[in-house]
């Protein structure tokens, strides 16, 4: 395999599935590879945005029809929001975790997401679609 095909299949496998840095060196090293978890860190942080951006014009049409959704999880042993930009289709869309419940950050989370901006403008539920947000987050 050349060095440009193993940075790629890193990369792709870290974003793709739920595998860590160490996942990733012990997969390579079962297959002849010495590759350290801090390499393929770095691999990681400076190739991700260009495969985004190379591959979101490809990815599955979303309809015009979004939400966001709040809810608190336990991650690792500690309770925490999870904001979620979700389609008709309950396709996740973007997500934002945060220890606290933070109404300002979900609304600039919101606008980051233009296609969500008028989820924020509007004040009437039914343009909020079925379970807005909680109270006193809009």
């Amino acid at each position: 395999m050349r060095e440009a095909e193993i940075i790629l299949l890193c990369v792709r496998w870290y974003l793709r599935y739920s595998l860590s840095y160490r996942d990733l060196e012990e997969m390579m090293r079962e297959r002849g590879l010495q590759v350290h978890h801090t390499t393929i860190y770095r691999w990681v942080q400076r190739y991700a945005p260009e495969l985004q951006k190379r591959c979101r014009p490809h990815l599955k049409a979303t309809n015009d029809s979004r939400r966001v959704d709040e809810t608190y999880i336990k991650i690792k042993g500690t309770w925490t929001y999870l904001y979620r930009a979700v389609d008709s289709e309950g396709t996740t869309l973007e997500f934002l975790l945060s220890p606290t419940r933070d109404a300002e950050a979900a609304k600039r989370f919101a606008r980051q997401n233009t296609a969500l901006q008028s989820w924020f403008r509007s004040s009437s539920p039914s343009a909020r679609g079925a379970g807005g947000p909680a109270r006193g987050f809009s």
